[in-house]
């Protein structure tokens, strides 16, 4: 099975590389691909995920379809046939993984929603009894059901870890209408989106939006609601008082925590059996809540 790390336009390298994602900057919009490509602990791992930039990019659509009535998105088409003529020529490299946009102004804040306690949320929440600065209820355990979700933002770091902020602090970085706007939109996202995923025994624990301004419009931009932006579980394990299992990274992030690696240098490769693995979790997640097989 074979893997897409990277790409390229006929020797041209992209405009920028991501943790995942190859950019191509075309003036007013851009050509995204999710690459195979996997980060964990802030580091890409050499060894890619075959699939996964085919899972990202199909889940992302599947959901901007779904909540369009809510918010518009940067998207202008996904299909082969309507991407800019040079990217057409290379179906093994662009097919299904790529989004053709419009270029936005990105707002430098990430909308992250949680409807449970887990993540940097919990370790916030045992040493101060709040998230982000939002008191919540005593006696809550590791992946409690909050009482309502909440919005939980947090910087956008061009290197190292994001920091999370107070919802106040973010409508100083961005203005309080615009922060109240989008904030707004995130939650009835995650609301519906977490409606429809129970449906299909999976529960979003938490998810991050990434929005940016279009003509003065607020409109939703990069992937949405994907294994790599959420935390999803299995509603069927759910017991609340532990870690979960999800649909994630998660074997990936206790592999590395299992060997002899210190977090500050490039990670060790991963065997084919933890590929596998995260493979299938993300192509479970995909077909579960899709109701479709990959292309």
């Amino acid at each position: 099975m074979t893997a897409l790390s990277g790409t390229n336009l006929n020797g041209k390298e992209p405009t920028r590389r991501g943790k995942v994602r190859d950019i191509y900057d075309l003036g007013d919009k851009l050509f995204l691909v999710a690459t195979d490509r996997i980060s964990a602990f802030d580091w890409v791992n050499p060894t890619p995920i075959p699939d996964k930039g085919k899972i990202l990019t199909q889940l992302s659509l599947f959901w901007f379809e779904m909540m369009k009535d809510v918010v518009s998105n940067h998207l202008i088409s996904a299909k082969l046939e309507d991407f800019p003529e040079e990217f057409q020529k290379y179906p093994e490299m662009f097919k299904d993984r790529s989004m053709y946009v419009r270029k936005c102004k990105m707002l430098p804040v990430e909308f992250i929603v949680r409807g449970y306690l887990a993540g940097s949320g919990l370790k916030e929440y045992k040493a101060k009894g709040t998230v982000c600065g939002i008191p919540l209820p005593s006696g809550l355990v590791e992946a409690s059901k909050l009482p309502e979700p909440i919005y939980t933002p947090s910087t956008k770091a061009e290197e190292g870890h994001d920091i999370n902020i107070s919802p106040e602090e973010a409508g100083k970085i961005i203005g309080e209408e615009l922060n109240q706007k989008a904030a707004n939109i995130s939650i009835e996202i995650y609301k519906r989106a977490n409606e429809y995923a129970i449906t299909k025994g999976i529960i979003l624990c938490d998810t991050k939006f990434e929005f940016g301004l279009l003509d003065g419009e607020l409109v939703l931009a990069d992937e949405i609601l994907t294994p790599d932006s959420s935390r999803f579980w299995p509603a069927d394990q759910y017991e609340p008082g532990k870690s979960q299992p999800s649909f994630d990274k998660q074997f990936i992030r206790d592999y590395l925590e299992s060997v002899n690696w210190d977090k500050n240098s490039p990670p060790p490769p991963l065997p084919p059996d933890i590929v596998e693995k995260t493979r299938e979790k993300y192509l479970e997640a995909f077909t579960r809540l899709t109701g479709k097989n990959l292309p």
